[in-house]
C-alpha cells in the first residue's frame, strides 16, 4: 500500500483466513492505546468508514479517497479473501456468504462499526449484503456502479475468455499499462486509468509481470453472484444509501433509478466521463459525488 499513512492490520476472516486491512490516518497515539474502541489507532472517536474494491481489485484503489477521507473519518479500506496483500488458500470458500462473513469480522475486530461503506462493483454488492443482515454495524452506505440484476452464463464465458487472452507473463508494467488501456478487446478507446488500475495488481515473478490474484479465484468468487438477481438483499438495506454510476459504466441509469426507488432510504448520483472505475477514472468528481450524502450522515 503505498503512502507513509497507511498502517497494516491483520484481520481474521471466515474459516481463519488472513484479511490485510489498511487504515489511514494519525499513528496510533500512546494514551489511546489501551481503549478498546480506538484498536490503538488514536482514532476510536472518528467516524468509521470501510472501503472495499471489486473484483481483481485491491485495498490501494481507494488510497485518493481514504487520504480525503480521513481528515474526518476514520478510514480503513480491506484487501478481501484472495486480493491484494490477503491470503489465497486453495481451497477456500469464496462464496458470497465468505466475502459478506469477512467484512462483519473485520468491522468487528477493528471496532469501526457502525460505519459507513464504500464499495466499487463486488465490493458494494458485499457492503449491501451485509447491511441488510446486520444492521447495526452499517449507518451508511455508498454503492459505486454494482448491478443488482443477474448478469447470466454469457457474461461468466465472457469473463472466462477475457482471462484466457491476457498476454502473461507481461514482460514490463509498461506492457501491462499498454495492454489494459489500450491492446485489450474490451477496451473501446485508449483509457491510461485502466492501464493503472491493473498494473497496480502485479507483482513481478522470475518470468514477468503477473496478477497478484489467482485468476481461476476470480471466477469462482464471480460465479456465485452473476447468476442470481440481488433485489431483494437491496429493499432490506434500511440506512441511508447513495447509488453511484459512471455516465459510461457498467450500471445503467434506468437500472440504478430502479435500485434507488427499491432502496427504503436511496438516493442517486452520476459522474460524467467515467467509466466502470469511477473512482478511479476521475477521483475529483467521484469526490464530489459523495460528499453531500456524507455530509447528510454527520460526523457521529
Amino acid at each position: 500500500m503505498p503512502g507513509p499513512m497507511a498502517r497494516r492490520i491483520d484481520v481474521t476472516g471466515a474459516g481463519g483466513v488472513r484479511l490485510a486491512a489498511w487504515e489511514f490516518g494519525d499513528p496510533p497515539k500512546t494514551d489511546r492505546a489501551s481503549d478498546p474502541a480506538s484498536s490503538g489507532s488514536g482514532a476510536g472517536d472518528l467516524p468509521g468508514v470501510l472501503l472495499l474494491h471489486g473484483l481483481m481489485g485491491r485495498a490501494s484503489h481507494w488510497a485518493a479517497t481514504v487520504r480525503w477521507l480521513s481528515a474526518r473519518h476514520r478510514a480503513v479500506t480491506l484487501d478481501q479473501r484472495g486480493h491484494g496483500r490477503s491470503d489465497k488458500p486453495p481451497r477456500a470458500a469464496y462464496t458470497r456468504e465468505a466475502y459478506v462473513e469477512d467484512v462483519e469480522a473485520a468491522l468487528e475486530q477493528l471496532g469501526l462499526g457502525p460505519a459507513v461503506l464504500i464499495g466499487h462493483a463486488m465490493g458494494a454488492l458485499t457492503a449491501w449484503q451485509l447491511a441488510a443482515k446486520r444492521s447495526d454495524l452499517v449507518r451508511g452506505l455508498i454503492i459505486c456502479d454494482m448491478r443488482a440484476s443477474a448478469l447470466g452464463t454469457a457474461s461468466q464465458h465472457t469473463w472466462t475468455e477475457w482471462f484466457r487472452a491476457w498476454p502473461v507473463p507481461f514482460a514490463t508494467l509498461a506492457d501491462v499499462r499498454k495492454w489494459f488501456g489500450e491492446d485489450d478487446p474490451w477496451v473501446e478507446r485508449p483509457n491510461p486509468a485502466r492501464g493503472e488500475f491493473y498494473a497496480e495488481v502485479m507483482a513481478e515473478s522470475p518470468d514477468g509481470w503477473r496478477p497478484v490474484f489467482e485468476p481461476e479465484q476470480m471466477l469462482r468468487s464471480r460465479e456465485t453472484w452473476v447468476y442470481d438477481a440481488h433485489w431483494e438483499e437491496l429493499a432490506q438495506v434500511r440506512c441511508p444509501t447513495l447509488v453511484v454510476r459512471g455516465l459510461d459504466g457498467e450500471l445503467g441509469r434506468a437500472e440504478a433509478q430502479e435500485m434507488v426507488r427499491v432502496l427504503p432510504n436511496g438516493q442517486y448520483a452520476e459522474v460524467a466521463d467515467a467509466g466502470h472505475l469511477v473512482h478511479y477514472d476521475q477521483p475529483e468528481a467521484w469526490r464530489a459525488a459523495i460528499e453531500p450524502f456524507l455530509n447528510t450522515l454527520g460526523d457521529a
